[in-house]
C-alpha cells in the first residue's frame, strides 16, 4: 500500500528516460515511455504486470484517444498506435527539415486538442516549439525553446503552463475558447544554484496540474517533485531516492495516487550505484487528487 507523500518503487525498469506517464481509466493502468531505448510501457498496478511495446522513433509521449489507442509523439513525427496490436501508424511529420530536434512531452486538453512541445535532441539550440494540434490541423503556438515540457491546463481551462527546462522557468498563459494563448509571464523559476550543487534545484521537467488548481513538476536533477500553488508560491517538496523525476500522473480509482517517471540519464557509474533505483516507476498517495485524464476527439 502506498504511503502518502512517501515513494516507493512499483517498477524496477531501469528506464534511460522514462517520461510522459498518462493515467488510463479506461483500463486501469498507467501508460508511459522510456525516450531512449525507444519503448512504450504499461503497468498494471493491480497484478503488478507490465508490458513495453518498440515505437518507431523516440516517444517522448503518448496521448489518449476517446475512440481508444493512443497518439504517440516520436521524433519522425505524430502516430497513432494501437496496443491491441502494437501497431503504429504514422499520423503527420511535424518537423521534417529539423532532423536533430525530437518531440518531448504532451498534454490533452478539455476539448480534446493535443498539445505538445519539440526540442533539440542535442539539448543546445533554441529551435524547439510548442505546438496545438486539432481538427483545424497542426499550428505553431510559441517558439525559442532548447528543451520544452508540459505543456498542462489548470481546471478552469483558462490557464495553460509551459516549461523551458534549461531556463528553469515555468510559463503561464491564458488560454481561450478557441485554443489561443495570450499574456506570456513567468509563473515560477528554480534557483541556478543550492545545494544539490552545479546544477542547483535541479530542471523544470514535466509540469501537470491538479483538481485544485497546484502545478506539480518533475525535477531532473532536483531529487523530487515541486507542488506550486495557482498564484505560483512554493507549497510543497516531495522527496524521492533518485536525483533525476521527469513527470508525474495521477491515477487511481480516486486519482490520489501519484505516479512518477525518473531516468537514468546523465548520471555516472558512481551516481548510479548510489541511486540503484534510477529509471524505476515511483509511487506514492496523495492528499489531493489529480484531474481526470481527458482524450483526443478528433481522430
Amino acid at each position: 500500500m502506498t504511503q502518502l507523500f512517501q515513494p516507493t518503487c512499483v517498477l524496477d525498469l531501469k528506464a534511460t528516460l522514462g517520461e510522459g506517464p498518462v493515467w488510463s481509466a479506461r483500463d486501469h493502468a498507467l501508460w508511459f515511455v522510456d525516450i531512449k531505448q525507444k519503448r512504450v510501457h504499461r503497468y498494471d498496478p493491480d497484478i503488478g504486470s507490465h508490458q513495453s511495446f518498440l515505437a518507431p522513433s523516440e516517444p517522448g509521449f503518448l496521448a489518449p484517444k476517446s475512440r481508444g489507442g493512443f497518439v504517440v509523439g516520436c521524433k519522425t513525427g505524430l502516430y497513432d498506435f494501437d496496443p491491441k496490436t502494437g501497431t503504429f501508424t504514422l499520423l503527420s511529420h511535424v518537423e521534417p527539415g529539423l532532423p536533430t530536434n525530437r518531440l518531448n512531452d504532451g498534454f490533452v486538453d478539455a476539448r480534446g486538442r493535443l498539445w505538445f512541445g519539440s526540442m533539440d535532441d542535442d539539448e543546445e539550440k533554441p529551435t524547439g516549439r510548442l505546438y496545438r494540434y486539432d481538427g483545424r490541423g497542426l499550428k505553431v503556438m510559441d517558439e525559442d525553446y532548447v528543451i520544452t515540457n508540459g505543456p498542462a491546463v489548470g481546471p478552469d481551462g483558462k490557464t495553460l503552463y509551459h516549461n523551458d527546462t534549461l531556463k528553469k522557468h515555468i510559463y503561464a498563459f491564458d488560454l481561450d475558447d478557441h485554443g489561443d494563448i495570450h499574456n506570456k509571464r513567468l509563473f515560477a523559476q528554480l534557483d541556478a544554484m543550492g545545494k544539490t550543487g552545479a546544477h542547483g534545484e535541479g530542471y523544470m521537467d514535466g509540469p501537470i496540474v491538479d483538481s485544485q488548481g497546484q502545478v506539480w513538476v518533475g525535477l531532473f536533477f532536483g531529487w523530487g517533485v515541486h507542488v506550486y500553488a495557482p498564484d505560483g508560491t512554493l507549497i510543497r517538496k516531495v522527496d524521492l531516492p533518485v536525483s533525476n523525476v521527469t513527470k508525474i500522473a495521477f491515477g487511481g480509482r480516486d486519482l490520489k495516487t501519484i505516479y512518477a517517471t525518473t531516468a537514468a540519464k546523465g548520471l555516472s557509474a558512481d551516481d548510479l550505484k548510489s541511486q540503484p533505483l534510477a529509471g524505476g516507476l515511483f509511487s506514492f498517495r496523495s492528499d489531493v487528487a489529480g484531474q481526470p485524464q481527458n482524450e483526443i476527439h478528433f481522430l
